[in-house]
């Protein structure tokens, strides 16, 4: 009977698209759960969407649909990427399902009933993005500590958690499992600045929206994220108190592992283990909190203009590439870099020069020495043996690495193979021994090269799937099996195709490029007036008010004003042509408007990333001012 591997990703929020950095997860935590079936696991891989919340409340308001239609449209957009990306999960949970709302107000009466949750009343700090609660002392100069944007202080009448009942016993389990937590550096944050400091009992409702599942004894209030959300992990597996045990339940549970973003450790390490522990239920085996994928050095944001989706990478470069790209590229605890000329260099590196040579070369080789026929290998020389033991010695490494999520390195183990198999086409130069009419000789080399390439195909497929697929065709074999030696000599080998083309960076940064800015079809509208947009489309810009800290003219540019704004949440630099009716001094210390989702732009050598709102024309330009009241960071509406 095969071993049970449980394996899940966070359920990715339905506000919204996600960028490349949220789709990184479910590529790696497929690579995990492909690998472990590999390796004759029975791998059940869990992902889905998070779906009910103030925030999608809003977004569905300002789009003029019901919330249900709102996450309709973009929970379906999630699962497509995610099956774009080759996710090869066993079932895509929703919130919004109904065994998971029926199950979830079960768990709350549960909880409830146990003297676990009471009825209070909150007044504190509110991030909107993050849906968190945050103290005085965490809410640092008015600002979430995640993600950087400005709190709203909110009192309401709420349901809370006994989380404090709870803390020394979830302390002495940490410090008995010591996996439990991953990668350490997490685990000692977790403890040091949550569970030392003391906790607070948690909020898990609220009352001032309705875009939840009810609490089932009080249709005032809606169960909060966090009891909902982090549910999903066994109500997928049909959990509810109130009915009995399921088999995938049974089977299942607990979870090997619990694949998260960094920003959501405390939620995955302290409030659901807590959760866990009051239902009276096993804690997951590991909680695994991946780095962030940035854009180049900086964390990637609309507002910013640097978010990359992983729809658009594979329009280009093709799924496999953008996979092999995001696993190599996010290391074990450090956050992970992606521009599109990285993309296009490890492409061109690794794809086209490493491997696609190797697999082109040694069919074409095949072809024009044996006729397209696997050779017989006859007796091994000494570095013969020595190439053919580097793939066991390889497969060693990965399984090592792969088991404890060091996933970028163990891709790289994979590509060492590929390396090794061209220096031993340089070392034996078959074309030489073809040319002085050593057969046998040419026939040892070229199967121990066929039978390698088979050998890191299969070991490659975890992490690019398609690719490994299209090789083993080529090869004219379904034999994927670990083991040196299990390609069959007298066969005919498949069509042989190029797996990767090397790309002209100029070219395809140029493709990339047009492919973000789509034409837009233009509309003959009356002379200074806009065509009627609707309300989805005005709220796409994002209007923030800034302080303007400091101005100065543009060198050699006598129409541009250089402005150093605070958006609360970052400093900006943004370029204005307002010079020929401002001073510098006239601007320093005002609060503007400006948008803050356009696309970067240079003028005159001097980037600008936004736009200060301003009326008129020429000599007769006014800049909207706002009230010295209005915060940096606030969201015009």
């Amino acid at each position: 009977m095969k071993e049970k591997f449980y394996i899940t990703t966070a359920i990715a929020y339905s506000s919204r698209k996600p960028h490349i950095g949220n789709t990184y997860e479910v590529i790696f935590t497929d690579a995990i759960a492909r690998f472990k079936k590999k390796m004759g696991f029975d791998v059940y891989f869990l992902t889905g969407t998070d779906e009910h919340g103030q925030k999608i409340e809003n977004c569905a308001a300002e789009a003029g649909v019901s919330p249900k239609q709102y996450v309709d449209t973009v929970a379906g957009d999630i699962r497509r990427i995610w099956d774009l990306m080759d996710a090869d999960y066993d079932k895509f949970i929703r919130t919004t399902d109904d065994d998971h709302e029926k199950a979830v107000a079960a768990i709350f009466r549960k909880l409830y009933d146990k003297g676990d949750i009471y009825k209070s009343e909150y007044e504190g700090w509110y991030c909107e993005p993050c849906e968190a609660f945050l103290t005085d002392t965490q809410a640092v100069d008015g600002k979430c500590p995640d993600c950087g944007r400005p709190v709203s202080r909110m009192k309401e009448e709420a349901y809370f958690f006994r989380m404090s009942a709870y803390r020394d016993r979830l302390t002495r389990y940490i410090e008995e499992h010591p996996g439990f937590i991953e990668p350490e550096a997490r685990k000692k944050e977790m403890i040091n600045n949550f569970l030392k400091p003391g906790l607070q009992d948690l909020c898990v409702s609220r009352s001032s929206f309705k875009w939840g599942v009810p609490v089932p004894f009080d249709n005032r209030h809606v169960i909060y994220v966090w009891i909902d959300a982090l549910s999903n992990y066994i109500t997928a597996l049909g959990y509810n108190p109130d009915l009995p045990e399921t088999e995938a339940f049974r089977k299942n549970w607990p979870a090997d592992v619990h694949i998260i973003g960094k920003d959501i450790m405390r939620f995955h390490t302290i409030y659901w283990p807590i959760l866990l522990m009051a239902l009276d239920l096993p804690l997951p085996k590991k909680i695994f909190g991946h780095p962030w994928l940035n854009f180049g050095a900086d964390k990637m944001s609309k507002s910013r203009g640097n978010v990359i989706y992983a729809d658009d990478l594979a329009a280009v470069f093709g799924v496999d590439a953008v996979r092999e790209y995001v696993l190599s590229e996010m290391p074990y605890l450090n956050d992970g870099s992606i521009t599109y000329e990285a993309v296009i260099a490890r492409y061109n590196n690794d794809l086209a020069n490493t491997l696609g040579n190797l697999v082109n070369r040694t069919l074409a080789m095949t072809t024009k020495y044996f006729g397209g026929t696997v050779p017989a290998p006859a007796a091994l020389s000494e570095s013969d043996s020595d190439f053919t033991a580097f793939p066991v010695k390889v497969l060693g490494e990965v399984t090592a690495l792969m088991d404890s999520y060091h996933v970028a390195d163990a891709l790289e183990a994979v590509f060492s193979l590929f390396r090794r198999a061209n220096k031993y086409i340089d070392e034996t130069t078959p074309w030489i021994l073809a040319k002085n009419g050593e057969t046998e000789r040419l026939g040892t080399v070229l199967y121990n090269l066929l039978d390698t390439i088979r050998f890191g195909a299969s070991l490659l497929e975890p992490f690019m799937p398609s690719t490994a697929r299209s090789i083993l065709s080529q090869l004219g074999t379904e034999r994927d099996a670990l083991l040196p030696g299990a390609l069959e000599a007298g066969h005919p080998i498949g069509e042989a195709k190029v797996l990767f083309t090397r790309l002209d960076e100029k070219e395809t940064l140029e493709k990339l490029r047009a492919g973000s800015e789509p034409a837009v079809p233009q509309i003959p509208v009356p002379e200074d007036c806009c065509a009627p947009i609707g309300i989805e489309d005005f709220m796409n810009v994002e209007l923030r008010s800034a302080k303007v800290l400091s101005c100065e003219p543009v060198p050699r540019a006598k129409k541009l004003l250089k402005l150093q704004l605070d958006l609360g949440y970052e400093k900006r630099q943004v370029v204005s042509g307002i010079a020929g009716c401002y001073k510098p001094e006239d601007l320093v210390g005002k609060t503007v408007i400006v948008v803050a989702n356009l696309k970067p732009a240079v003028l005159c050598g001097v980037e600008s990333r936004g736009m200060i709102l301003a009326s008129g024309e020429g000599h007769d330009i006014r800049v909207v001012f706002l009230d010295d009241s209005v915060a940096p960071g606030q969201r015009i509406r």
